[in-house]
C-alpha cells in the first residue's frame, strides 16, 4: 500500500483534533447557556457537570459513526482510493468553510456541515466514476448517493425551528403564569411538582437519547419502553417526592434541575454530535485498516456499511480532548454564549442595535403589534391587567443574571423533551437548532423582547437561522469542488490543497484569534461604579494613544502618497470608531448599573462616551478621504500644503502628548497649557485655510488636493476640540469624586 494513504490518515487525524477544539468551543453553548445565563452555579461547577456528561456520552457514540461511513453514500460501490479522496474532500471543505464563514462573521452548524460536505464530496467522486465508465450515466447517481438523508436533515431544520420556538414560547408562558417573576412563595408549594416534571423529562431524555445505545437490550429499559406512560408517572412521583424533602432542607431545587439538564444535554452532545468532529477521520481509519489487511487499494469498501463498533480508545481520547478544551477555553466559551444571552436577556431593551434592522423583522414586529392591539380590544381590561401583573419583571434572585432560574429550567426541560420525543419517533433533529430556538421562544414569552429591541432581536435570530441554511449550500458547493480537484488532480493537487488548507487553518485559529484579542480584549462587564469608571478611563487612555498614532502616520503617509499605510490607517480608525459606537449603544444599560443617586457620575459617563464617539468619527473622516484620494491616483499635496500640514501635525502631536500624560497620571496641572496650545493650533489652522483660499483664487492649487487639504484641517480642529472637552470632563469628574469623598 502506498505511503500516501498513511499520510492522508495522519492529516485527517490532525484535522479531527482541530475539529474537536473548535466544535466544543462553538457548540458548548447548547448545554451551557441556560446554566450560565441564570447563574445557577459557578462556571467551574457547570463545567464539572458538563465534563462528566461528556465522558459518559462519548462511550455511547459508537453507533452514530455510521453516518460518516454510509449515511450519505453507498460505500460498496466505491474503491478504497475513492473513499479516501471523498473523506479528504469532506475534511478540507470543512476547513475552507470554517475559515470563510469566520472571516465573514457567519454562524455555522457542524451537523449541517458534515451532512452536506459528505453529500457534495460523494457526488464529486460519483461524477468521476460516471465520467470514467461509459457504461454509467447520470441516472446512476441515485445508486451511489443517499439523497433521502440530506432531505431529512433539511426537513429537520424547518421542523425544529418552528416546533422548538413554538413549544418554548408556550411552556414559558404557562410557567410564568403559574409562578410569575415573584415565584418564591408559590414555588414553596408547587415547586417540587414542577421541578419533578422537569427532572422526569430530563431523565427520559438522558436514558433514551444519550444512553440508548449503552443500555440497549436491558430488560428494565425494555419494560419502560413498553409501559412508557406508567414509567413516566412513577418517575415524576419519585422525583417530586425526593425534591420535596430536599426543599425542606432549604436547598434550591431549581439549581439541581438545571445542573441535571446540563449533564443530560452534555451527554447527548458527546454521544450524538461527536460524529461531526471525528466521524470522517475514524471512518477513514477503518477503511485504511480494511484495505491494508486485504493488501488491495482497489478493493470496494462494502465493509464500511457493516455495523462495526468504533474503537473505544479513540472515543475516550476524543472525550478527554473535549473536556480539556472545555476547561482550557472556558473564557472563549463564555464569550460564545453572549450571542444567545444578548438575544434572550431580560429587561435588555437597550443596546441591541448591533444586530441591525431588516424589512422582515420590521414587518414581523408591526404584525405582532397589530395582532396584540386586536386581542386587547377583545380581552377584558381586568383580565389583561391580571396577566400583565404575572409578567412584571422583578429580580428576586438578586444575581444580576440575564434571566432567572425558572426560565433556565424551561429551556433545558423543553429542549430535552423535544429531542427525546423526536428520537423516539426516529425523526432527525439538531441539538443546536432545538436549544437555540427554545431559548428564543421562551425569551419572547417572558416579555424579554420589548418594543425597543424586538426588531433587532428578530434580526439577530434570523441571522443565525439563515446561517444554518447557508452552511448547507456552502458546505455542499465547497466539498463538491474540492472533491473534484482531489479525485482528478492526483498527488500534486493533494499537496497543493493540503498546504492551502494548512494556511487557512493556521490563519483562522491563531492569527485571527491573536488579532481579535488585541483589538477586542476579553473583559468582564464591570459591576460597580468604581469598576465602570476605571474601565472607561482605561479606554479613554487607550483610544487617545491610538488616535495619536493613527493621525501622525496618516499625515506622513499622505505626504509620501503611501497607499498601503493609508489603507491600514483607515482600518484602524474604523475599528476605533466602531468600538466607541458600540459603547454608545450600551450607554443606557451601563447607566442602570451606576449608582442611581450619583447623577454627576452618570453625567460624566454620558459626556465622555459622546466625546470619544465624536473624536473617533473626526479621525475616520480624516483617514478615509486621504486613502481615497491616493487610491484614486489623484495628484498629491503641494509642497506648501505639505509644509503647513506637517507643522499642524507637530502641534497636534504635542497637544496629544500632554493630554495622554495627564490622562494616564491623573494630574491636570497642565490643562491651561493645553488650552493655550489648542488656541494657537486653531489660529494656525485658520491661517492655513486662508493661505489655501488664496492659492485657490490664484489658481495655484489642484481642486482635489484642495478639497482633501481643507477637509483634513476642518476635521483636525474637530478632533482636537473633542479631545480637549474630554480632558476637561475627566478633570471635573475626578474633582467631584474627591469632594464627595470628603463628606463621608
Amino acid at each position: 500500500m502506498s505511503e500516501i494513504y498513511t499520510v492522508i490518515v495522519g492529516i485527517l487525524g490532525l484535522l479531527a483534533v482541530s475539529g474537536l477544539f473548535v466544535g466544543v468551543t462553538n457548540d458548548a453553548v447548547n448545554f451551557l447557556s441556560s446554566a450560565l445565563g441564570s447563574k445557577a452555579a459557578t462556571v467551574k461547577t457547570v463545567l464539572t457537570v458538563a465534563s462528566v456528561g461528556i465522558l459518559i456520552g462519548v462511550a455511547t457514540s459508537s453507533g452514530m459513526m455510521e453516518v460518516a461511513r454510509s449515511g450519505m453514500f453507498n460505500p460498496g460501490l466505491f474503491t478504497f482510493h475513492e473513499v479516501m479522496m471523498l473523506y479528504l474532500g469532506v475534511m478540507f471543505a470543512n476547513v475552507i468553510l470554517l475559515g470563510l464563514y469566520n472571516s465573514l462573521g457567519l454562524p455555522t452548524s457542524t451537523t449541517v456541515s458534515l451532512i452536506f460536505c459528505l453529500l457534495g464530496s460523494a457526488i464529486a467522486v460519483t461524477v468521476f466514476k460516471i465520467s470514467s465508465d461509459p457504461a454509467l450515466s447520470i441516472a446512476s447517481l441515485g445508486d451511489y448517493i443517499n439523497t433521502s438523508r440530506a432531505m431529512g436533515v433539511v426537513s429537520a431544520i424547518l421542523l425544529s425551528v418552528v416546533i422548538a420556538f413554538t413549544c418554548g414560547s408556550f411552556v414559558m408562558y404557562l410557567s410564568r403564569m403559574i409562578f410569575s417573576f415573584r415565584y418564591t412563595t408559590p414555588f414553596r408549594r408547587y415547586g417540587s411538582l414542577w421541578c419533578g416534571a422537569s427532572l422526569t423529562a430530563i431523565v427520559y431524555f438522558a436514558v433514551f437519547k444519550g444512553l440508548k445505545t449503552l443500555l440497549a437490550g436491558n430488560a428494565a429499559v425494555a419494560w419502560i419502553d413498553d409501559n412508557l406512560p406508567l414509567a413516566l408517572l412513577i418517575c415524576w412521583a419519585v422525583c417530586s417526592l425526593v425534591l420535596f424533602f430536599i426543599q425542606r432542607f432549604r436547598i434550591n431545587i431549581l439549581r439541581i434541575t438545571i445542573l441535571s439538564g446540563v449533564f443530560a444535554l452534555a451527554l447527548a452532545f458527546a454521544g450524538n454530535d461527536l460524529v461531526n468532529f471525528i466521524g470522517v477521520p475514524v471512518a477513514s481509519f477503518d477503511a485504511y485498516n480494511i484495505a491494508r489487511a486485504a493488501g488491495d487499494t482497489t478493493l470496494t469498501m462494502g465493509a464500511l456499511a457493516e455495523n462495526v463498533p468504533a474503537n473505544m480508545t479513540i472515543l475516550l481520547t476524543a472525550g478527554i480532548i473535549m473536556i480539556c478544551t472545555l476547561w482550557a477555553s472556558k473564557k472563549a466559551i463564555v464569550r460564545v454564549t453572549k450571542t444567545e444571552l444578548s438575544l434572550t436577556s431580560q429587561g435588555g431593551d437597550d443596546g441591541q442595535e448591533q444586530y441591525g434592522s431588516s424589512l422582515f423583522s420590521r414587518t414581523i414586529v408591526r404584525a405582532a403589534l397589530n395582532v396584540n392591539a386586536g386581542i386587547e380590544r377583545v380581552v377584558p381590561l381586568r383580565v389583561r391587567e391580571a396577566i400583565a401583573r404575572r409578567f412584571e419583571y422583578e429580580d428576586v434572585e438578586h444575581s444580576g443574571a440575564p434571566y432567572d432560574m425558572v426560565r433556565a429550567t424551561v429551556n433545558l426541560t423543553t429542549s430535552a423533551l423535544l429531542i427525546a420525543v423526536a428520537t423516539s419517533l426516529k425523526l432527525p433533529l439538531s441539538t443546536t437548532y432545538v436549544c437555540f430556538m427554545v431559548a428564543m421562544g421562551s425569551s419572547l414569552a417572558d416579555k424579554a423582547w420589548g418594543r425597543e429591541s424586538a426588531v433587532y432581536r428578530i434580526s439577530g435570530v434570523m441571522t443565525v437561522v439563515a446561517g444554518w441554511f447557508v452552511t448547507a449550500f456552502g458546505g455542499f458547493l465547497i466539498s463538491f469542488l474540492v472533491g473534484l480537484v482531489l479525485i482528478y488532480g492526483g498527488t500534486a493537487t493533494f499537496v497543493v490543497v493540503t498546504l492551502l488548507c494548512g494556511w487557512i487553518l493556521f490563519r483562522s485559529r491563531f492569527s485571527n484569534k491573536h488579532k481579535d484579542d488585541e483589538e477586542h480584549p476579553a473583559q468582564e462587564a464591570p459591576a460597580s461604579t468604581v469598576d465602570i469608571i476605571a474601565a472607561l478611563r482605561e479606554e479613554v487612555c487607550r483610544t487617545m494613544e491610538s488616535a495619536t498614532k493613527i493621525y501622525d502616520r496618516t499625515m506622513i503617509a499622505v505626504m509620501k502618497e503611501n497607499r498601503k499605510v493609508l489603507r491600514d490607517m483607515v482600518k484602524e480608525a474604523n475599528d476605533l470608531f466602531y468600538q466607541s459606537r458600540e459603547r454608545k449603544y450600551t450607554l443606557l444599560p451601563t447607566l442602570k448599573r451606576l449608582q442611581s443617586g450619583d447623577v454627576n457620575t452618570a453625567h460624566y459617563y454620558v459626556q465622555v462616551v459622546d466625546y470619544l464617539n465624536e473624536m473617533t468619527k473626526a479621525l475616520l473622516h480624516i483617514t478615509r478621504p486621504a486613502f481615497e484620494h491616493i487610491d484614486n491616483s489623484h495628484e498629491g499635496l503641494s509642497s506648501e500644503q505639505a509644509r503647513d500640514l506637517m507643522a499642524i501635525n507637530d502641534d497636534v502631536e504635542a497637544i496629544y502628548r500632554r493630554i495622554n500624560r495627564m490622562l494616564g497620571e491623573g494630574d491636570f496641572s497642565e490643562i491651561e497649557a493645553v488650552l493655550t496650545m489648542r488656541d494657537q493650533l486653531f489660529e494656525a489652522i485658520a491661517e492655513a485655510i486662508k493661505s489655501e483660499l488664496t492659492r485657490v483664487n490664484e489658481a495655484r492649487s489642484n481642486t482635489k488636493a484642495s478639497i482633501l487639504y481643507l477637509g483634513i484641517l476642518t476635521e483636525t480642529k474637530n478632533m482636537v476640540l473633542q479631545s480637549r472637552n474630554l480632558l476637561k470632563s475627566q478633570q471635573y469628574f475626578l474633582k467631584h469624586r474627591q469632594e464627595t469623598k470628603k463628606w463621608f
